[in-house]
This record gives C-alpha cells, structure tokens and sequence, in this order.
C-alpha cells in the first residue's frame, strides 16, 4: 500500500482515533505489518489514552532526536515501536501492528529539527524494502512547518473531517493549505453531523474517500482506553474501518501510479514495478 498520512483542524474531529481504528481493523498479509506513528507536534495521545499510562514515557518519537544526533537512528526506530496487535479484541500474530507513540508536551518538538526527514525517508524505505505499510497521524497542526514534509512524502494525504457545520467551515482552510504544499488531498469523514458526502464534497471540493461512523462508546475505546465489549472488533466502528482501509488502499495505488510510471496494477488489484 505505501505511506498515508491523515491531518485534522480544530473542532477535534478525531484524527488518532481514527488512524488508531484502521490500525488494528486492517487487513493483513501473512508477513506484512502495519505501523502507525503518532507525529503530532502538539503532542500523541496514545500512551495515556488506549494504553492507560501502563508504559509510562519510555517509548516514544521523543526519544528519535538523541539517537540522530548519536547516528543511531534507524535502530532506534524500531526499539521505539509497541506492538498494538491484541488492543483490536482480535488475537493477531505478534508484532503484527506497531505503534511509534507521539510527544508529550508540544514543547519537545523543537528538539526534533532534522528528525521529521529522517521519519519521512524511514517510512519510504520501510514501504519500499519491507513491503509494510504506514500511518502518519500528523494532528491539527502536523502538516505545516518542518514535520509537513510527513505529508509531502505520503502516497495519500487525508483531512479528517465531521460533517457538521462547524467543522466543514474549519475544514476548508486546512484543505486549501495542504492542496497548496502536497497536491492531492482527499478526507476521511466521520459521519456526526446532517451533511451528506457528496455535500462535503461540495463544500470542500476534493474527494470524500472513505467514511467511518460517529459511535462515541466504541470511538472511547481507542480514545480513552474505555473498557470494550467482546464484540467490539465487529461493532460499526471497526467494521467501517476495514471497508475504508481498501478504499484507502486504493487511494494510494492511483497516487503512486501517477507519480511512477513504472507502477502497474494488475488484474487483482495490486501494483508492481515494471522492470
């Protein structure tokens, strides 16, 4: 699939939930992982939301900016990653879905500097060697500024937005500015509000490409570490976010497709390399 990055605006329209959800409900080949890396400059919410605070601040994007200066970076990378993949209520095959959790106080992004481009070409050469995939939860403000080059380097960039009105109107601004820095942005929508997609669509005049419910007990889960029902891998939520995941899937393939002209699609639906 290859990398794809999902941005939000104000009005919390639930960017880590979101990404969190398609995380654990995405469907994977024997050998593939997905990983998804909380790139919030504001600061991640994972550590003390789905995971309770049970691992403390060991783990963490913090961490990446000693390591590059040590020129230790890309082992650390991977001793950075939790392995998420029983949080679905589904047992998975270890270290099957990873999660790089993000800061913890928006002061530790200055820190950062060169560490947004070595994030961005670690997850292209992770695509590229290893065949896995990657999600990049950019938050409100992750498109801009020095982490924006997370986005430039994605296959598909994704504005969350609510269908409500107040939303839609922080929405259009977000969208503009990013069709100005990567191009081709489309949105995940979660659908709370009276506005159909096609409205959105309207509105904010790019794709809607794939929509997920608005279901507050099962979003809490994620969000919150809520407790979850037995049957929450199969509620609305995690439902809507494995149908998403192809249309997402599918997002990036034409993106890569029309930057390379080397990639082909084959009769299944998958891309290659031509030789």
């Amino acid at each position: 699939m290859g990398v794809i990055a999902f941005a939000g605006c104000s009005g919390a329209p639930g960017v880590t939930t979101s990404a969190l959800a398609l995380l654990l409900s995405w469907p994977l080949e024997a050998g593939r992982r997905m990983i998804l890396a909380e790139c919030d400059p504001d600061g991640g919410a994972v550590l003390h939301g789905l995971l309770q605070g049970t691992l403390g601040d060991r783990y963490g994007l913090r961490n990446l900016s000693v390591a590059a200066r040590k020129g230790e970076f890309s082992e650390a990378f991977w001793r950075q990653l939790i392995d998420v993949s029983g949080e679905g209520g589904e047992r998975e095959s270890p270290r099957d879905r990873l999660l790089l959790p993000g800061l913890t106080a928006p002061a530790q992004s200055a820190s950062l500097g060169q560490v947004w481009k070595m994030l961005a070409q670690m997850f292209r050469g992770i695509e590229a060697e290893s065949g896995h995939d990657v999600l990049v939860d950019l938050g409100r403000r992750g498109a801009y500024g020095p982490c924006g080059v997370l986005a430039e380097q994605a296959d598909a960039t994704l504005v969350v937005v609510r269908n409500t009105l107040r939303c839609l109107q922080a929405a259009e601004g977000r969208v503009r500015a990013l069709e100005e820095r990567v191009g081709d942005v489309g949105v995940l929508l979660i659908d709370e509000g009276p506005y159909p997609a096609g409205e959105v669509q309207r509105v904010l005049r790019v794709p809607v490409v794939a929509t997920l419910p608005y279901v507050p007990q099962d979003a809490r889960v994620l969000s919150d570490g809520a407790e979850q029902s037995r049957r929450f891998a199969r509620s609305p939520l995690m439902k809507a976010a494995r149908t998403s995941s192809t249309l997402l899937v599918q997002r990036a393939a034409l993106r890569q497709a029309r930057l390379d002209p080397r990639v082909v699609r084959t009769a299944g639906g998958e891309v290659t390399r031509a030789r």
